[in-house]
This record gives C-alpha cells, structure tokens and sequence, in this order.
C-alpha cells in the first residue's frame, strides 16, 4: 500500500490541529468562565482566571431550580425516546417485512416531513393542544405529555426511515427460519430482529434523547413554571439587572453530562447503526 507524501501528511495535520483548537475554544471558554467569579465575567474577558472558584457549581442549583429542571427534562427525553423507538420498530418492521396498500405512499409521508423546518408545526400544534384541552379537558398545552407528543412527532419519521433501512439489512431467511419453528410474526420481531438490529435501535434511541434533551423553541411555548425543561430553565440565571455568565457556563456543562456521557458510552453503536441504516 502506497503511504501519501510528506506534503499531504503535514497538511492534514495542519488541518486536523486547526479544527481541533476551533472545536475545543469554545468548551475552554466554557469551562474557565465556570470557574471564575462572577466580577471576572462581567468585564473584559480573560482567557486564564485571575481566581478559581467553585462556587458557581454550587449557586446554580440555589438562583434557579435546575434539579426540576433537570427531572423534568429527564422525564420527557426519556419518555419520548422509549415511545419513539416502539413506535419505531414496529412501524418499520411492517415497512420492511410487509407488502401492503399505501405501503410507498406512507414512506414519502414520513420522508417528507423531514423537508419542512420544525417552527412550522409550532403553531398549529399549539393550536390543537389548547383546543383539545377546551373540549376534552385532557390538559397537554403545558404539560410534560404535550411535551412528548410534541417531541415524537421530530424523531418519529427519521426513527422509521432509519429503522426501515436497518431491517432490510437483516436476512428475511432468518425470519423464515424462525417461522418454521413455530414462532408468531411478534415473536420473531422480538427474538431475532430485535436483537439482530441492536446497533439500529441504539443509533435511533440516541438520535430520539438528543433531540429531546437539548430542544428550545417548542419547550419555551409548550411548558409552564412547573414543567420547564433544562434548554429553558437556563434563561432563568439572566435578570432584569444582571446576567450571571459563570452560573450559565456551569449550567451549560452539567446539563451537557449526560448526553456527552451516554453518547460515549454508545458511540460504538451509534456508528455502526448509522453506517448500516445508511448503506441500504
């Protein structure tokens, strides 16, 4: 195998450094305005603290309620991810496995709603939570199960199509095999697709948590007080008065833990899903 020159070697590595120092600015800066206090902030900035403190790790749970904050945001991802993925794999499993009428018609819907931006749905869906909580009383305008409908209808359709994908990789003599043997069409979803499309179901689930977790417009006009989200409850460290830059930063990191934490754990997962669902 032929290595590339000298020239491409440096060059890319060049390249990977700048890219590199221009990712990881901005989670230094992140991480020292975290560290210093709260006059640091407010003036000039500082690249290296002239004091370190930890107090504003400890404050961000007192000026507002993160921890609220935090299960409420806990609650709906959670929830949306779980329905989203069983939602998911037995919309997809009926795509893949199953010729029915309305089959192709039912797979440009799903695509096509990844072409519309997500502020259009806002409206109207504000308009059908309030109107179904008039006539019904079934309260979802500020509520966390508003909240999750709102979230299923993002990761739904990229959910399906992903899965779809990742199904059609899986040989279909497996579940004929599995038939013979006397499984129901359920039991062979759950004990040989299922497991075989674990990479898939990893790949979506991560994808369905993200876009909960870390979503703002919609959590700004869908909850209240009470059912604020993490992307929301940050706004809450600014004031009429004053702005408390080093509570927001600390904020901003440990809200980011456990996506960044999961994601790390799971990338081996979330790569091979992608690449799979992808290359069919």
């Amino acid at each position: 195998m032929l290595r590339p020159p000298p020239s491409f070697r440096w060059t890319r590595r060049i390249l990977l450094t700048l890219l590199s120092v221009f990712t990881l600015t901005p989670v230094f800066v992140m991480l020292s305005s975290s560290l210093k206090p709260l006059q640091d902030v407010q003036g000039p900035f500082r690249w290296i603290p002239s004091g370190i403190t930890l107090r504003p790790y400890l404050d961000i749970w007192k000026t507002v309620p993160l921890a609220k904050y935090f299960v409420n945001s806990l609650i709906v991802s959670v929830s949306s991810t779980v329905c989203s993925v069983l939602i998911a794999i037995l919309a997809a499993y009926a795509v893949s496995r199953y010729r029915f009428r309305g089959r192709r018609l039912f797979t440009v819907t799903v695509l096509s709603t990844q072409m519309f931006p997500g502020i259009l749905f806002l409206l109207p869906l504000f308009l059908i939570f309030v109107n179904i909580g008039n006539s019904t009383g079934v309260a979802l305008y500020g509520s966390r199960g508003g909240l999750i409908l709102t979230y299923l209808t993002f990761s739904l359709p990229f959910s399906i199509w992903m899965l779809v994908g990742y199904f059609d990789s899986i040989p279909r003599d497996l579940d004929e095999a599995a038939l013979v043997d006397g499984c129901s069409p359920v039991g062979t979803l759950l004990r040989i697709v299922v497991p075989a499309a674990v990479p898939g179901i990893v790949a979506v689930s991560v994808y369905s948590f993200m876009t909960a977790w870390g979503e703002v417009l919609f959590a700004s006009v869908m909850t209240n007080d009470t059912t604020r989200t993490l992307a929301v409850g940050l706004q809450g460290y600014s004031t009429q008065t004053d702005v408390y830059w080093n509570q927001v930063m600390a904020a901003s990191l440990v809200v980011s833990v456990p996506v960044v934490a999961g994601f790390l754990l799971l990338q081996r997962y979330l790569v091979a899903g992608l690449t799979a669902g992808a290359v069919k």
